[in-house]
């Protein structure tokens, strides 16, 4: 529920962003994780959010 409300104060669409995170995060490189966190999260390039 967390990432769902750091998300909203972040104004991001709390479902784009966690279906996107949800997506990478198999890939996402341990170094590069905290890209995934609501306060830094960048749509993916091939994104259509």
């Amino acid at each position: 529920m967390s990432l769902i409300q750091t998300a909203k104060m972040n104004a991001l669409e709390p479902l784009a962003y966690l279906t996107d995170v949800l997506t990478r995060l198999p890939t996402q490189p341990n170094s590069r994780i905290d890209e995934l966190l609501p306060t830094r999260w960048q749509p993916a390039a091939d994104s259509h959010l």
